[in-house]
């Protein structure tokens, strides 16, 4: 008798690669639009499934955890953040949650220095000139923006992409500092001839730029405060590729309508549309459409990690890329 295959439920669509490869291999429940799977049929979906595959928009809360059936699992998710997850709860009820670490390490370093390079050099202001036909001629004095080169990046979590933005930057001739829970081996700071600073704000007050590359946790959360913000150089430019999250975003906006920071590249955000209206309204903030994992490439191999995770559990083994509360 063959043996039953796994009821997996996926909330959104995914490349076409990964969907077609899910098809083959489980009794999988696929989205027929681009649209967030709905709250009332995320509920009806945990009731039967036996794996779920979830992503950043899906909040898998106390509430939705409370009607899972007893035959779900594994939630799969699509992303290396877990924030929107009640991962000890899932837990209490004999659920696994995994992720996908480690494939989207290139594509947000990329992205990180994209907007370092966008804020610094007005790259938007110069091509919302050249699409609007305002281009008079170049001048000596037009679109100055500043030079990367020999400035001080302070990055905010020194993990994967932290230390993959520090190879660019060196790269770029910048000074890499970091701020991370736990200093790095001497190697690695040699590597990237890189300064530990123990303490954030000594840090930030000192830095050019700021990159912040680690993760939504409680402890994270609005690290980069009022407070904080107004120990940065007034030309300061500070990035976040990471969660919204971790910036006040309030107080952002505050800090670059006074001009208190030179600007913002912004891919991720805390708030909803009316704070990113605020936002958009202003001259020195470049923002993205959480674009940082946005290739094809990684996309695929996301999902290469979520089949990966689930074969695993259906084979009766543990999962590669499990969460552990103390990774959080």
């Amino acid at each position: 008798m063959a043996k039953q295959r796994l009821s997996v439920v996926v909330t959104r669509r995914l490349p076409e690669p990964v969907e077609a490869r899910l098809s083959e291999l489980f009794d999988v429940r696929l989205r027929e639009d681009e649209t967030q799977m709905p709250r009332a049929e995320l509920i009806e979906a945990v009731k039967t499934a036996d794996v779920i595959v979830t992503n950043l928009n899906d909040k898998i809360d106390h509430e939705i955890l409370a009607n899972a059936g007893p035959q779900l699992k594994l939630i799969a998710n699509y992303g290396a953040g877990v924030d929107h997850i009640e991962v000890d709860d899932a837990r209490e009820k004999g659920i696994l949650v995994t992720n996908t670490p480690g494939v989207m390490t290139e594509d947000t370093a990329d992205m990180a220095m994209a907007l370092v390079l966008a804020v610094t050099r007005r790259i938007p202001e110069g091509l919302a000139q050249m699409e609007r036909g305002k281009w008079e001629g170049w001048s000596p004095s037009a679109m100055l923006g500043g030079r990367i080169g020999g400035r001080k990046l302070g990055i905010l979590g020194m993990g994967r992409i932290g230390q993959a933005v520090a190879r660019r930057a060196k790269a770029f001739g910048m000074e890499v500092h970091y701020h991370n829970r736990r200093r790095l081996h001497a190697g690695i700071e040699e590597r990237f001839e890189a300064t530990y600073w123990e303490s954030l704000d000594q840090m930030l007050a000192r830095m050019d730029v700021v990159s912040i590359n680690c993760p939504h946790t409680p402890a994270t959360y609005h690290l980069v405060n009022a407070r904080r913000l107004k120990l940065m150089k007034p030309d300061a430019v500070i990035v976040n590729t990471s969660r919204g999250e971790v910036i006040d975003e309030a107080a952002l906006a505050l800090a670059l309508k006074a001009n208190e920071i030179g600007g913002a590249g912004l891919d991720v955000y805390e708030g909803g549309d009316e704070m990113a209206a605020e936002l958009r309204s202003l001259g020195n903030v470049v923002m993205l459409p959480h674009m940082g994992s946005a290739t094809m490439e990684c996309r695929i191999e996301m999902g290469e990690k979520v089949m990966l995770n689930i074969r695993t559990f259906e084979d009766g083994h543990k999962p590669p890329d499990r969460v552990l509360p103390e990774m959080l």
